[in-house]
């Protein structure tokens, strides 16, 4: 039996910020774990500090920048110091505030680390610095994610959007690091050759653009056909069990794995068993607290179910000790992609690994909320039966006579509505039939006489 290849190691960096409450600020750092480990390492260590702002040179004030560099196997040093400031001066600004918890990195050094992970957004600069400093190559939290979905992605609509916000991710970090012939010709010829670069990626990117709008044309066709159909679509926070919902309601094969951003194509299947008329289910990508905002952008095809949908069913983990931060998260990104004004129901998932007075004060605090599992087949079919319930509200009722001539416009009914009765009658079949109002005005526009005819 061969032994499964070591996975590569990382560190967590986080600057712990005056406004951040020390809950929020472990919840983050908690998370970019699960995404480093996502991505495929093993976190060894965190250095964390509590600091008024980012350094602006390398995250870290000088002293935990060397003590991140022990453990790494790398120099400490940046070459930044400002003129006039010592190192002393430099370690004063890193010491925390007085009586300010901080959590302390892993004494041991880990000389094979293999990634410099980073809970925030930094600049180019100050990625370079970590790099120097630490030997070993860096990514912030947005980096992070990006190289999850460049890995995730499997349609060729995700593939062209993550790479249009990899592109653009990547595009000001380029470096000016001449090397082999550009070295020997000097520094202007490698300003050049980055600029260069620059352009070859503003290139790509806009050839990417107009692939995606085509794409999103053929999609669009695609969509146009399901227009008329009921429509429910799945979101929340990443991993709040979304794929697992979708799988449970409509008996399909979508990818289940316990991991963030498992999904971030978008997948649409039928309500089964079928209801009558038809109802779809899509699922879509998972949101995430500092999701960057290129990829909301990018990710605009995927995120458009939201929008176009007739219900929203929004996924929470009520098992995470941090759901109500993901919550809030959730309804941000939907406020910004406009999708406020969609009906929208709160579902809250695990409720099997909940303690009974957990799930008691989740139900008085939430009570139109709905609480199920999704390991549980009748907590699914309840579900399923308050999806049916929804549209069905809506419906009218209406008696429609059909003549023999036109059967074919009952099989039509059936699967636009339900048909209460049929009674065949000398002048035709009049069914009696349950559907929503646009329904049934396109039937009786169809079934209305022709006043060409004679």
């Amino acid at each position: 039996m061969t032994t499964p290849p070591e996975r590569p190691k990382a560190v967590l960096v986080a600057v712990r910020l005056p406004d951040v409450a020390p809950a929020a600020f472990e919840a983050s750092l908690t998370e970019l774990e699960r995404l480093v480990t996502t991505l495929g390492y093993t976190v060894v260590a965190r250095v964390t500090q509590a600091r008024d702002h980012l350094a602006p040179a390398a995250v870290l004030g000088e002293g935990k920048l060397r003590e991140l560099a022990q453990l790494t196997g790398g120099t400490g040093h940046t070459g930044t110091t400002p003129p006039g400031k010592s190192a002393r001066d430099a370690d004063r600004e890193s010491v925390p505030p007085e009586n300010e918890p901080e959590a302390d990195a892993e004494s041991a050094p880990h000389p094979d680390v293999a990634l410099v992970a980073v809970d925030h957004e930094i600049t180019p600069s100050q990625l370079r610095n970590l790099e120097r400093a630490t030997g070993v190559p860096a990514l912030d939290r947005t980096g992070v994610i990006i190289e999850i979905f460049h890995r995730h992605a499997r349609s060729r609509e995700a593939r062209l959007e993550v790479e249009i916000a990899r592109l653009t991710y990547t595009a000001p970090r380029l470096r000016e690091a001449p090397r082999g012939k550009e070295r020997r010709m000097g520094r202007g010829s490698g300003e050049a050759a980055l600029e260069l670069d620059r352009r070859r990626i503003r290139d790509r990117i806009a050839e990417l653009k107009a692939e995606l709008a085509r794409s999103e044309r053929e999609r669009e066709v695609r969509r146009a056909r399901r227009r008329g159909a009921r429509r429910v679509a799945l979101v929340g926070y990443t991993n709040a069990g979304k794929s697992s919902l979708m799988r449970a309601l409509t008996g399909s094969d979508v990818l289940v794995e316990d991991k963030l951003f498992a999904t971030l194509d978008t997948t649409v299947r039928a309500l089964y068993p079928e209801a009558r008329p038809r109802i779809l289910v899509s699922d879509t990508v998972g949101f995430i607290r500092k999701l960057p905002h290129d990829l909301v952008a990018s990710f605009k095809s995927t995120l458009d179910e939201a929008l176009e949908a007739s219900l929203l069913l929004e996924v929470v983990d009520a098992s995470d000790p941090d759901w109500e931060a993901q919550h809030a998260v959730t309804r941000g990104v939907l406020t910004e992609i406009g999708a406020t004004n969609v009906p929208a129901r709160l579902v809250f998932n695990k409720i099997d690994l909940l303690s009974d007075a957990a799930l008691e004060a989740l139900a008085e605090r939430f009570p139109d909320a709905w609480l199920v599992s999704t390991r549980r087949a009748a907590d699914v079919s309840r579900v399923r039966d308050r999806i049916i319930a929804f549209f069905e509200a809506s419906y009218e009722e209406a008696e429609l006579r059909v003549p023999y001539s036109r059967q074919a416009l009952i099989s039509e009914m059936h699967e636009s509505g339900r048909v209460l009765e049929e009674r065949y009658e000398p002048e035709g079949v009049t069914v009696r039939l349950r559907s929503d109002a646009e329904t049934l005005a396109r039937f009786r526009a169809e079934l209305a006489p022709d006043p060409t005819r004679t």
